[in-house]
């Protein structure tokens, strides 16, 4: 082994520190992986009858739940957290402002998640006074228990609180590197966090102002429609929270996998600022079917989301792009000749490169679902899980597990247990979810519907052909066991990783972009102009649907008032004091006016 590249550091040698704050954050992401996969097959197998002796039908929702707060909202995030303080800490070159900050956020995540878990799971215990069978979309008319609604409060706080941590750092970098152009990795970050503080503001009002008294006995109703708006305006960007960390990795790390570049930093930019601007204004197009709102909101939001395509195929064009640069690096030729040369071998490169190709497929599915005439067929059919599985279960999961196989021996000087098994891994992964979502895409257009455990009624029989009901839900069992089968295999991969000894010599350098920062117009790296740009936005798109919400149903649903009765009386109770104040000010300022004008034209005069 050469003395440079035994003298080359990794991250775990430079910033020890933070690397326990990414390795605990990773941690906490792979339990929450474990116990949705545990959720996830035994759904499976009850849902399609291949075995149901684990669960009843009234526990499946409780599973549900579990299965979709744990990795849709635990899962990610916690990856993300550990991801992006690596990516920031990384490309900045400097250890975090204040450690001790970044603890406590990690905290109140934790925390936040094991509350809002514990509810989720009591409902299994009949002797448990608590249940939290909302399903991962917790608006009303689905009650859950008040722990249930403080622990995603407290888990909110936690990851606005990491998200200023990472912005301190930022700024105590600018001030030690005035006119440099801020790190692709650290702009990247910085962009999603700015998506994540508006989206997330919509969904935390909901469950402080309505959902959380509401659960708590403080109100007796909330208003159904509101609540899911409010959720939507979330929802719908909280996909984009998940994709852009997998963007991240896909535009900085896979290039260098492949041996080759990133093609263009500055369409990098391009694409995060667009995702910024146009994920949040969509949410609507979640609410195709629901009569309280109006066809013209619906049809402006689908035009919103149509524009999403763009920066999603020149995420397309840049990454092929990239790794077609590396593969011809490595002596790569030929018009698809180059692809042979490209490490198929090495479990993090197979298993991003898959993940895309998944959400390749995810986006046509998903140009389905915004559609509002076709979207009406597969509405809450099977097809809509079929389609989150592709991107959230395939693009953000598999990307994730990927990237570990990379990331891991950096933040730990510790190498892969075995690659092989990695590769096979990812590998088996790719094929359950082909078998599995292919089958519920079917299904949906039989109309087979979502979130149900017996998808059959009385007196109606799906068809069962070659390709109809009952060989699907044999197609779906073999994905969703393979899917576990993955699952355990990557948990075992790690472990048996983290026994291995420290070892030096396996730093990984990220190369720069072939097109690097200075090409892009500085105007991308004002971030106060794009966040500018994007709370306008959504107030256009939502201003006027809330208000037509509020106006038809109030606040807390028909016939119950706009505000609760306490409301109204502390607002009379304050407008008696402040109304007499505010007038005497306006008298003062009046005569103050007058006064200075009187003294001015005698001044002119004089």
């Amino acid at each position: 082994m050469s003395d440079a590249l035994e003298a080359e550091k990794t991250f775990y040698d430079e910033f020890p520190a933070e690397a326990k704050v990414v390795r605990s954050s990773l941690l906490g992401a792979f339990l929450a992986l474990t116990l949705g996969a545990v959720f996830g097959i035994i759904q499976t197998l009850h849902r399609t009858g291949i075995f149901r002796g684990l669960i009843s039908s009234t526990d499946y929702y409780t599973s549900l739940t579990a299965h979709g707060v744990f990795l849709a909202l635990s899962f990610t995030t916690f990856f993300l957290v550990g991801l992006f303080t690596w990516a920031v800490v990384r490309s900045l070159d400097r250890p975090l402002v204040d450690i001790r900050i970044t603890w406590t956020w990690y905290a109140l995540m934790a925390g936040g998640m094991t509350m809002t878990g514990i509810s989720v799971l009591a409902g299994f215990v009949d002797s448990i006074d608590m249940s939290a069978d909302v399903l991962f979309t917790f608006y009303a008319p689905l009650q859950a228990h008040p722990l249930f609604y403080t622990g995603l409060a407290v888990f909110i706080v936690g990851s606005w609180l990491a998200g200023a941590d990472w912005f301190r750092t930022w700024l105590a970098w600018r001030e030690e590197n005035p006119g440099e152009r801020i790190p692709l990795q650290t702009f990247m970050v910085l962009t999603t966090m700015i998506m994540w503080y508006i989206a997330s503001s919509a969904v935390a009002a909901s469950v402080l102002i309505f959902l959380l008294p509401w659960s708590l006995g403080l109100i007796e109703s909330v208003n159904p429609t509101l609540t899911r708006t409010l959720f939507w305006f979330f929802g719908h960007p909280v996909v984009y929270f998940w994709l852009m960390p997998a963007y991240l990795l896909w535009y900085t790390v896979l290039p260098s996998i492949a041996g080759g570049r990133l093609f263009s930093d500055p369409l990098a930019r391009v694409v995060f600022v667009l995702f910024l601007l146009l994920s949040t204004p969509v949410g609507i197009h979640h609410q195709y079917l629901d009569p309280g709102i109006a066809e013209g909101f619906k049809f402006i939001s689908m035009t919103n989301t149509m524009f999403l395509l763009l920066p999603s195929l020149l995420t397309a064009f840049t990454v092929v792009a990239s790794v077609e640069y590396g593969a011809r690096q490595r002596g790569g030729t030929g018009i698809f000749g180059w692809l042979r040369s490209l490490p198929w071998r090495d479990p993090a490169f197979t298993g991003m490169m898959l993940a895309g190709l998944m959400f390749a497929a995810g986006g046509f599915s998903g140009m389905v679902n915004a559609g509002m005439n076709i979207n009406y067929m597969i509405h809450n059919t099977i097809w809509v899980p079929g389609h989150f599985h592709l991107t959230v279960g395939t693009a953000v999961a598999l990307t994730f597990m990927a990237a570990t196989y990379w990331l891991w021996p950096q933040i730990t000087n510790k190498p892969v247990y075995s690659r092989q098994i990695g590769l096979f891994q990812v590998v088996l992964w790719f094929i359950g979810m082909a078998l599995m979502s292919n089958a519920m895409h079917a299904q949906g257009l039989l109309g087979v519907p979502r979130r149900t455990a017996e998808p059959e009624y009385s007196g109606f029989d799906y068809p069962v052909a070659f390709g109809g009901f009952e060989e699907l839900n044999v197609q779906i069992a073999i994905g969703g066991t393979l899917l576990f089968l993955s699952t355990v295999l990557f948990i075992g991969n790690l472990v048996l990783t983290m026994g291995n000894p420290r070892v030096s010599g396996i730093a990984e350098t990220l190369r720069p972009a072939l097109s690097g920062p200075d090409d892009a117009p500085e105007v991308l790296d004002d971030l106060r102009i794009w966040a500018g740009i994007a709370v306008t936005l959504v107030v256009l798109a939502y201003a006027l649907p809330l208000a037509a919400i509020i106006g038809d149903g109030g606040l807390l649903g028909p016939g119950v008032g706009t505000y609760p009765v306490w409301i109204d009386a502390a607002v009379g109770a304050v407008a008696e004091v402040a109304v007499p104040a505010a007038w005497s000010l306006v008298d003062a300022l009046a005569l103050l006016g007058a006064r200075v004008l009187d003294a001015a034209t005698w001044g002119v005069i004089a």
